[in-house]
């Protein structure tokens, strides 16, 4: 790729510049305390901001969280963010209590060499999101102006055709942050020639979601484990009865056609742990997966294709994986995804965690994050990339 990086930013000098950088702090919220859950994002663009600090720069950092409705909704605020990010920065952040407005441009004037501001939540303003060209581009040219030149460190927004992450770049002299940049050189590792046998363990909810990931994966990998709520459809494929499993009735004939085109890829659960109800104190045990009860739920993978997962993942060389095998934030169904975590932290392959879920899983669970080669911070953005999408923030930067 022909992208500039943060190592030719500061190279240049930013001493005294306003340096804005698109960070992705859009963390997980406690919905009762409002608290951060998990401050992983966070952590991952610190040292972006850190290098931009110590070289002098007035870093003004914007970013979204959740999904408001292109207005300002507290639930929604960043303000629990910068101060952790403040935490975690042993330094002071400033906050503006808008993102392009009156308090927006008092904070920026006032941030002196080396301090950092951070912006309300960019999807406040309905420019941030919007698909008329006009209307986000107006937004774009507020953002830019709070800049003299641009860094992207926001991965998991990088599949978006967003103001802060198409349209700015274009509007300043840009550069891919560090976080961009590793994970752009990871993921090319596994569209490029992967060391083999190359497996590709695959979760979540649903195929659809998954569906074009499995198309461009299938040609390339050697074994394609697949768990979590999105096997039930491949079940029933097989003919097999799913209970009230998570099914996509609609994809039926779609997974049968991925199975007869697979030749003998595809490997799915010989036997998950069924419950009377989605509940984590719902009675459960473990059954075939062609046995499933009729009135039972499967809410994760059982110990028999643990053992049969593992097998197939501790002879590769690499790994990706993405989504969990069950629903792991209740602790009687968190058995199966912490198992193959362990097995995969456990291997010799060089492994990626596709963001997501299955980062958020590795951290609850009380994993060791460097036993894993890397965990990315962009579960959509990743894969899209393997998908082999044009990314827009990715292709903004390359102009």
């Amino acid at each position: 790729m022909s992208i500039r990086t943060l190592d030719d930013l500061l190279a240049e000098g930013v001493s005294g510049r306003r340096v804005l950088v698109r960070a992705d702090l859009n963390v997980p919220l406690d919905k009762q305390s409002g608290d951060i859950s998990d401050d992983g994002r966070i952590r991952a663009v610190l040292p972006t901001l850190s290098a931009l600090t110590a070289a002098g720069a007035k870093v003004v950092v914007c970013s979204h969280l959740g999904r408001p409705k292109g207005a300002p909704d507290p639930q929604f605020s960043l303000r629990p963010v910068a101060g952790r990010l403040g935490e975690l920065l042993g330094a002071p952040v400033h906050f503006a209590t808008d993102t392009v407005g009156e308090s927006a441009s008092a904070t920026v004037d006032t941030l002196a060499d080396g301090e950092v501001a951070v912006l309300e939540n960019l999807r406040f303003n309905k420019g941030e999101t919007s698909k008329d060209d006009a209307e986000r581009g107006a937004f774009a040219d507020q953002l830019a102006g709070f800049g003299d030149a641009y860094v992207d460190d926001a991965f998991g927004a990088v599949h978006r055709r967003h103001a802060s992450v198409h349209d700015v770049p274009a509007r300043l002299p840009h550069v891919a942050g560090r976080l961009v940049l590793r994970e752009v050189e990871v993921l090319s590792r596994l569209t490029g020639e992967p060391e083999r046998p190359y497996v590709v363990v695959l979760g979540g909810s649903k195929v659809s979601d998954k569906l074009a990931v499995i198309e461009a994966l299938l040609p390339t990998v050697d074994r394609l484990l697949i768990g979590g709520g999105m096997c039930f459809t491949f079940l029933k494929a097989q003919g097999h009865e799913v209970g009230s499993s998570l099914l996509e009735e609609e994809m039926v004939e779609t997974c049968r056609n991925l199975l007869e085109r697979s030749e003998g890829k595809i490997m799915l659960p010989v036997d998950v742990v069924a419950a009377d109800a989605f509940a984590p104190d719902a009675a459960h045990d473990t059954v075939p997966a062609d046995g499933i009860p009729s009135r039972r739920v499967g809410l994760d993978i059982g110990p028999e294709t643990v053992a049969g997962f593992s097998a197939a993942l501790k002879g590769a060389r690499t790994i990706f994986w993405n989504g969990p095998m069950g629903v792991f934030e209740m602790p009687a169904f968190a058995h199966g995804t912490r198992g193959i975590a362990e097995t995969i932290a456990k291997t010799d392959a060089f492994t990626v965690v596709g963001g997501g879920d299955s980062a958020a899983a590795v951290r609850a669970l009380g994993l060791d994050e460097s036993s894993f080669g890397h965990i990315s911070t962009g579960g959509g953005a990743s894969l899209e990339y393997l998908e082999g999408k044009t990314l827009p923030g990715i292709a903004a930067l390359e102009n």
